[in-house]
């Protein structure tokens, strides 16, 4: 069984491609196919079936693309109620694929429609567990409350989570490979291990959900402590249900403007360019969500600080950067909010003002500070004791509460975010000194 794992470092997302006797099965996979068509041209191989384990909330999937362009099959749970042209795969279902058998598990407790797929050969037993089951951890509870055609309190789904991890793998062998769908800094789980798979075996020895507990510990202790909901995360599921449109269609017809400032005033504008170029020169409305590393999280927050539907330009420093950050912007499914896409002309139109840092340290009081970092964060720690704190995904619609009489110092825990909240602040009290304490915060820590 030949396994090909694909990650997507900003998302956390893993995606697979299994090859047998020249047919291909795609697991999960993200919204941008080229990937998987590669893998099957350098195999010489078909694309023949496609299968999601649940409606991702937190990217969104080709899956009916590729259906469209190759004629592969979709294998999902009856219990999606997909909008698209797909195979029912539930508890007892099953195909083949070349050599290998694929067979589908309901495991429902991260969503109600998760299913976890087993495919074995002569040689091996693999399990997709999707969001189900993580290296470390279980998926979380609390994303389907309010999204999708069927759904879920988090308590039900937790107890639905207890019972599928207590029951629905105890038939399985233990050198049963595990491949999940995320992995650490995925927002689909609160306490993932760094590896990208496991075993069975060392999921029941290591893996807190499988530790002897009671239905009412189980579901306290994954209830308590989850990161906060970005805004897109429903539109997500509720996009996966429907099968996303073509890629190169959905991005062909957002306009680009080169070296220009013609933005409508009050337009909401994304820069994706590194902080300390926004800092220099920047359009008035701008936020700054870094989109300069592939490991940066620029999905993530633009979907925590964006809301579905709310429309805004797209600015980087180059054209081949703009359209790579447009690319980003597809993952989440925003790219028909996208109005045009900008590269900047040279002479300067906005810029931040550099903290006087010694000034800072020797009079903190003199400043109002605010951490923007997430809850969890600041119950365990606080680096002023006199922060507001306000957590980034909520900035927005809470600027009103930060006082305007003294200057502004916005921090993190380590520069990305408070580029983006400075950014939010600056736009909200325009006639009060913003400041952005950006990685010097590390001295306070």
């Amino acid at each position: 069984m030949k396994i090909k794992q694909f990650e997507d470092k900003a998302l956390s997302h893993f995606s697979y491609a299994i090859v047998s006797n020249g047919k291909v099965a795609i697991i999960d996979p993200e919204r941008d196919p080229a990937i998987y068509y590669a893998f099957a041209e350098e195999n010489q191989a078909k694309i023949t079936a496609v299968i999601e384990t649940h409606p991702h909330a937190d990217f969104i999937s080709a899956h009916l693309q590729i259906h469209k362009e190759t004629g592969a099959t979709i294998y999902t749970s009856k219990n999606v109620g997909a909008q698209y042209a797909h195979t029912a795969f539930d508890d007892g279902d099953h195909f083949k694929l070349g050599d290998i058998s694929f067979e589908a598990i309901n495991t429902p407790g991260h969503s109600p429609d998760s299913i976890t797929i087993v495919a074995k050969n002569a040689d091996q037993t693999v399990l997709f567990t999707g969001d189900t089951l993580f290296v470390g951890d279980v998926g979380r509870p609390d994303l389907r409350e309010s999204n999708g055609n069927k759904k879920a309190t988090r308590m039900e789904l937790a107890r639905q989570m207890y019972h599928s991890i207590k029951h629905k793998f105890d038939k399985l062998p233990d050198e049963a490979l595990i491949y999940p769908a995320h992995g650490a800094g995925s927002l689909c789980g609160k306490s993932m291990g760094d590896a990208s798979s496991s075993t069975l075996g060392n999921e029941r020895k290591g893996n807190w959900a499988f530790k002897e507990q009671t239905e009412e510990q189980f579901v306290d202790a994954l209830l308590e402590g989850q990161a906060f909901i970005p805004h897109y995360f429903g539109h997500a599921v509720d996009t996966n249900k429907e099968g996303a449109e073509n890629l190169s269609l959905a991005l062909s017809a957002i306009p680009l403007k080169v070296s220009s400032d013609a933005v409508p005033a009050g337009a909401l504008i994304i820069d994706t360019r590194d902080e300390a170029a926004f800092k220099k020169n920047h359009l008035p409305g701008s936020f700054n969500i870094m989109a300069t590393g592939v490991k940066m999280s620029f999905e993530t927050w633009l979907g925590a600080i964006v809301k579905p539907g709310e429309q805004f330009y797209l600015v980087s420093e180059t054209v081949e950067n703009v359209y790579k950050s447009l690319q980003r912007v597809a993952k989440i499914g925003f790219e028909r909010q996208v109005k045009g896409l900008l590269t900047l002309p040279e002479h300067a139109l906005k810029h931040f003002q550099t903290l006087d840092l010694s000034h800072f340290e020797e009079h903190t009081d003199a400043y109002t500070i605010v951490d923007i970092r997430n809850k969890k964060e600041t119950d365990e720690s606080k680096f002023f004791a006199s922060a507001l704190t306000i957590p980034l995904h909520e900035l927005r619609e809470r600027a009103d509460e930060i006082p305007a009489e003294k200057p502004i110092v916005v921090h993190c825990a380590g520069g990305y975010r408070s580029a983006a909240g400075s950014s939010i602040v600056a736009n909200h009290l325009k006639d009060t000194m913003i400041y952005d304490l950006s990685d010097a915060v590390k001295k306070f820590q």
